[in-house]
């Protein structure tokens, strides 16, 4: 049999920036040689494809770093003091990663000074009088087993300068920096004031986004909650709906730009009629508007079920877009609140009764605790985390990718969002469960 030798392809690993050589021996070494066990370090080269199918197709040769433990670090855990800051809206998880990063930087690689800043950048402002908190395992000990943050949340930037002099003040060689988008660019900010400084600071983010929206990350923590969460709120909309003639239960899920709760919840309910996301324009009037489609579904079967994610349909609401936030996000006008009045006015006008049933779950979503996946997934990114930081990489956040840890530049998460593609498998699930028609243009 004849065969070809060929050479490998050069491949393109997308390498953290690195503080410097690691030069010192990790605890690691000690700590799994005790336990006969082989010390799983992950290898310089190793990375993950960021596109499978092209990877394996040869159409690409971008990989992102293998996150995990180094057999070499840059920071003495002696000489080191850490800290934590949680930034923006709550999401399940939260304490469980406060937890984690506070166990695995005392108990396996020795750090005895973590702290934890208050109420997100505001903490790291002094002016603005929070005082950090001292972290320990005895501390943290039962805050997993509650919703929320030990540590307080905020939204809005602090001055970048007056964050780092204080972080200089303290000590601080390392932050943590567990939040979405905006708090990654916030981080990535701080260690270009701390270089501009010439202040050796190490930051490494945890992303947090319960809209499941970052670029290059598979899931966030929190996501398959919210899920979960979400779920049993729609079947009791469903419970409701069929209870009344011509009953409509109307649930608003969260998803500022992207629809990935509202999808999943509707895959996991099986109970829904009609999935409203941001990705998918829709018209309310017209023979394939949705208040006709939904009319005829009524006709029918006498009830129905509206899941729409909190930016669905901006574009149909007058005055929507016109403000934003303290994060400098857009706030989105009430699209399920909305809707209810259209439904209304819809129905009365051609003497039809109907039977609304709207809820919001929002804040009740976001403040429990996290389930069993989400629990796991939360301590796995904090020590993948803590492993980054002591091996003095920085200006990264610790994604999942394809069931892998990698570490991810926060520069290139900037500028944009993960969306539903209404190509993909996830969309045309949602289309087969819910049997909604493929669009509600009209000229479509």
């Amino acid at each position: 049999m004849e065969t070809t030798n060929r050479s490998p392809r050069p491949l393109n690993v997308i390498r953290a920036t690195r503080l410097g050589t690691a030069r010192l021996e990790s605890p690691l070494v000690a700590h799994w040689s005790e336990s006969d066990v082989t010390a799983p370090f992950v290898a310089e080269d190793a990375g993950v494809p960021i596109n499978l199918l092209d990877f394996a197709g040869g159409r690409s040769d971008e990989l992102f770093e293998l996150a995990g433990a180094r057999r070499w670090i840059y920071f003495d855990p002696a000489k080191t003091i850490a800290g934590i800051v949680t930034c923006g809206g709550l999401c399940p998880g939260l304490n469980n990663v406060v937890r984690s990063l506070v166990l695995t930087l005392h108990h396996l690689y020795g750090v005895r000074r973590i702290l934890g800043f208050r109420y997100g950048y505001h903490g790291l402002n002094p002016d603005n009088g929070h005082p950090p908190l001292e972290l320990s395992p005895e501390v943290v000990s039962d805050i997993h087993e509650f919703g929320g943050t030990i540590l307080g949340t905020s939204r809005g930037p602090e001055d970048r300068a007056v964050m780092v002099d204080y972080l200089k003040q303290l000590g601080v060689n390392i932050l943590f920096t567990i939040g979405g988008d905006g708090t990654q660019q916030g981080a990535l900010g701080l260690y270009e004031e701390a270089k501009r400084q010439e202040y050796e600071l190490c930051v490494i983010g945890i992303p947090k986004t319960i809209d499941n929206d970052i670029l290059f990350v598979s899931r966030t923590f929190g996501f398959n909650s919210a899920v979960d969460c979400a779920r049993g709120v729609i079947d009791s909309a469903h419970t409701e709906a069929r209870a009344v003639l011509n009953g409509v239960g109307l649930v608003r899920l969260m998803g500022r730009d992207s629809g990935f709760i509202a999808a999943g919840a509707t895959l996991a309910s099986g109970e829904v009629n009609y999935c409203l996301v941001p990705e998918q324009p829709f018209e309310l009037h017209g023979p394939r508007g949705l208040l006709a489609v939904l009319e005829r579904r009524l006709a029918l079967k006498k009830h129905a079920v509206i899941v729409a994610a909190e930016g669905a349909g901006q574009d149909l609401i007058p005055g929507s877009g016109s403000e934003r936030d303290s994060s400098g996000n857009i706030r989105h006008a009430d699209i399920g609140g909305f809707l209810r009045g259209q439904i209304n006015d819809y129905f009365s006008s051609k003497n039809i009764p109907v039977n609304i049933r709207y809820i919001d779950p929002s804040y009740m979503i976001r403040g429990i605790r996290a389930n069993t996946e989400d629990a796991v997934l939360c301590d796995m990114l904090a020590r993948n985390a803590v492993h980054a930081a002591m091996a003095g990489i920085t200006g990264a956040l610790i994604g999942l990718m394809h069931e892998q840890f990698v570490l991810v530049p926060i520069r290139l998460i900037a500028g944009g969002r993960k969306q539903i593609s209404l190509d993909g498998p996830l969309w045309k699930a949602v289309l087969s469960t819910t049997g909604q028609p493929v669009t509600f243009l009209n000229n479509f």
